[in-house]
């Protein structure tokens, strides 16, 4: 029995201005993750150990950042003659499907007649900020044998944290009400940005949604479309078991390298029968010198260490100089903490420099240095602060 034909569309085009300086200059899904890794990384080898050559990444806001990392897909099995990885970037044509998108819902609008134009059996919308592994192929088996329309992935979330998503109630495997971002969520049950949906009765109903409240009305697919679905019936819910962690804010982005500094870390990112891949650039061993002290942290390869480096992240070709102190933190590839500075609960942004005898953060606040920033000798930057990347000339 041949298998039904998958195709997953990545929505990678917002600006995620939650992320601050961290997407200044960058794609959010473009984003590096514990070390080596980029945010994208996660759906693409979730595509490839469910068996799922047809992936489309959407594009929008710093392409070219995201463009890079992709390349050809080889990483993920992607680089096919037939099917593949395909970019969609923002196009300009007559159609009045031309241009940049409003929204998940008004871009999945804007890409409806090439979807038709491929037949899926079912399409599987997911976003580009979430840590998790997960079988689509399995979810999507679940959604065709079940008569829904779409059937959303759900998670528990913090009771606090709930107003960040699309709320839904179940009963059974049946969603019963789904409220976008409510001010007074009535559950703690997340949908977490992985959607499959039955692709002609789903763009029949965005054409039908567009024509209602306006193309420029459609915005985020909780807005209108998945209201209207669980309006009628026909929605389902697929609970996730396993990890999942949206890391669409500063606090949530250093929160998840957290996680993955414990002795028994939430998903194993080597795991031998799901290990995640990214794009290997050419690194030497990482380098911890005599005298220096390094605990519970993750270091990767071309890193040097002659300090004192405790629970944090160092991205590939970060330099802490020896008498300096990293405690709790995420560094960013070529980071470098010069010596007698201090580095406490912060996110190094690309290229930043800590000058001698700085102090950057500390009990508090997360605090943020975007790309190539330069803290001066002896200064402070205060727990919760920012310091943007500068300007060109």
């Amino acid at each position: 029995m041949a298998l039904p034909r998958i195709l997953v569309l990545v929505l990678a085009g917002g600006q995620g201005g939650r992320l601050e300086l961290l997407t200044e200059t960058r794609a959010k899904p473009a984003v590096p993750f514990a070390g080596v890794y980029r945010l994208i990384d996660f759906p693409l080898s979730n595509c490839q150990h469910s068996g799922i050559a047809d992936v489309w990444v959407s594009v929008q806001y710093q392409p070219t950042s995201l463009s890079e990392h992709l390349a050809n897909g080889r990483p993920w099995d992607l680089d096919r003659t037939t099917g593949g990885l395909m970019m969609l970037p923002p196009f300009q044509a007559t159609s009045e499907r031309a241009g940049f998108t409003e929204g998940t819902a008004d871009g999945l609008w804007r890409q409806a007649e090439l979807i038709r134009g491929h037949a899926p059996a079912a399409l599987v919308v997911v976003s580009a900020d979430a840590v998790y592994k997960l079988d689509y192929r399995a979810v999507v088996d679940a959604h065709l044998g079940s008569g829904a329309e779409v059937t959303m992935v759900t998670t528990e979330v913090a009771a606090d944290d709930a107003a960040r998503y699309g709320i839904v109630q179940v009963d059974g495997d049946r969603v019963t009400d789904y409220a976008y971002k409510p001010d007074e969520p009535a559950t703690t049950t997340a949908t977490n940005e992985v959607l499959v949906f039955s692709p002609t009765p789903t763009l029949d109903r965005l054409e039908a949604l567009s024509r209602e409240v306006g193309e420029d009305g459609l915005q985020d697919l909780g807005h209108h479309l998945l209201p209207a679905q669980t309006a009628e019936g026909l929605a389902r819910a697929y609970p996730l078991e396993g990890y999942w962690r949206d890391v669409g804010t500063v606090p949530a982005y250093w929160q998840a390298h957290r996680d993955f500094l414990s002795a028994d870390p939430p998903i194993d990112l080597d795991e031998r029968s799901w290990p995640v891949h990214t794009r290997g650039g050419r690194h030497s061993a990482a380098r911890v010198l005599d005298g220096a002290i390094v605990d519970g942290s993750l270091i990767s390869g071309g890193t040097r260490v002659a300090g004192q480096v405790s629970g944090s992240v160092l991205s590939p070709g970060v330099v802490v100089e020896q008498g300096a102190t990293v405690v709790d933190s995420v560094l960013l590839p070529g980071v470098r903490v010069r010596a007698g500075a201090t580095v406490t609960r912060a996110v190094l942004d690309d290229g930043v420099e800590v000058g001698k005898g700085a102090t950057v953060g500390g009990d508090g606040d997360i605090a943020l240095v975007g790309r190539r920033a330069q803290v001066a000798e002896g200064t402070e930057l205060a727990p919760g602060g920012r310091l943007p990347e500068p300007e060109r000339d």
